[in-house]
């Protein structure tokens, strides 16, 4: 759903790689800088301090930003590459089950549905990965991706209701999971 946000707004994350270029500073930089501000916000969760879903919101709402810069800075700079690409998608993972584990140990939702959150999401991530071996691919598949889910997970938490955020996580990981099976078994070439 946010691919077809982006392109809409293609122009303006363009001139916002090109600001970040301009630091000299790789794409690879700020896909650390990205993982950086994913695991304090998930240390914030997992504390469970006061105004902590907020906090830990604003810092995973950046982080989900320069997620955003680094791909916008391999392409300014044509300097995008697998290895860029291999850690963008790594540190993705490694981001969201951090994100997860701090929301399971600052008791924010239910242990059950964090863990149904966690799993759906990366089964959703698995699907992409097997498919793009066979060279389907699924970006765009599926109403709920990475981005679309953090962002819930961020937003509904800082008004408060996380528990229900998670719920939505759950509900659309499995729906974007069961679009990319039926695309991909649709697709696949004999």
């Amino acid at each position: 759903m946010l691919n077809k946000l982006r392109d809409t707004l293609r122009p303006t994350l363009e001139k916002i790689g090109k600001a970040f270029a301009s630091t000299g500073l790789s794409a690879n930089f700020w896909t650390f800088v990205g993982l950086a501000f994913a695991l304090v916000s998930a240390v914030v969760y997992g504390m469970g301090i006061e105004y902590g879903l907020i906090l830990g919101g604003v810092l995973l709402l950046v982080s989900g930003f320069f997620d955003m810069v680094d791909g916008q800075v391999a392409r300014a700079t044509g300097k995008t590459s697998k290895k860029g690409e291999y850690l963008d998608s790594m540190f993705d993972k490694i981001s969201e089950v951090a994100i997860f584990l701090g929301l399971l140990v600052g008791g924010y939702a239910e242990p059950y549905l964090v863990l149904l959150a966690i799993t759906l999401s990366l089964l959703v991530s698995y699907a992409r990965s097997k498919s793009d071996i066979i060279n389907i691919k699924l970006q765009g598949i599926g109403i709920g991706e990475r981005a679309e889910r953090l962002l819930i997970i961020a937003v509904i938490g800082i008004i408060g209701f996380m528990e229900y955020a998670v719920i939505i996580v759950v509900i659309i990981a499995g729906i974007t999971l069961i679009q990319r099976m039926i695309y991909t078994a649709k697709n696949i070439q004999e």
